[in-house]
C-alpha cells in the first residue's frame, strides 16, 4: 500500500510481529519528513522494534530527513530495538557519511543484509 505525500512514497511490508521494512522513495525533505515520521510512529505503535528502511528509491534527503532518522533510531533503541538502513542511493549515502549518521546507523548494501542483521541482533 503506497501512500503519496508530496514527492515521497512509503511502502510498508510487515515481516513479523517485531519487524517491518519501509521502502522510502522520492524526496525526503521539509515538506515530506512528517509523512515518514507518521509511518514510523505507526510501526512503533504496533510494537515493531526492528525497522529496516530501504532507501534504494530515495533520490534526495535534506536535514529534515536526517532528523527523522535520528529521532527514529533513538526511539526504537530506547525500546530495545534498532533501525537498519538498506541500499542508500549514492547521493543519500554521501549525506549520511558527511553528517556522521553512518557512525550511528551503518548502512547495509541491501534489504536482505539489513534483515539478516536485524534477526541476528534479536
Amino acid at each position: 500500500m503506497f501512500e503519496r505525500e508530496a514527492n515521497l512514497e512509503v511502502d510498508v511490508e510487515i515481516r513479523d510481529d517485531l519487524t517491518a521494512v519501509l521502502t522510502v522513495g522520492g524526496e525526503l525533505d521539509m515538506e515530506t519528513a512528517a509523512g515518514l515520521q507518521d509511518r514510523l510512529s505507526e510501526q512503533f505503535g504496533h510494537g515493531r522494534r526492528r525497522l529496516v528502511l530501504d532507501l534504494s528509491a530515495l533520490d534526495f534527503m535534506d536535514s529534515s530527513g536526517l532528523n527523522v532518522l535520528i529521532r527514529a533510531v533513538n526511539r526504537v533503541r530506547e525500546s530495545g530495538g534498532d533501525l537498519y538502513l538498506a541500499a542508500p542511493t549514492p547521493a543519500v549515502r554521501r549525506i549520511l557519511e558527511i553528517t556522521g549518521v553512518t557512525m550511528t546507523i551503518p548502512p547495509y548494501d541491501g534489504v536482505a543484509d539489513a534483515l539478516a542483521a536485524a534477526v541476528a541482533a534479536g
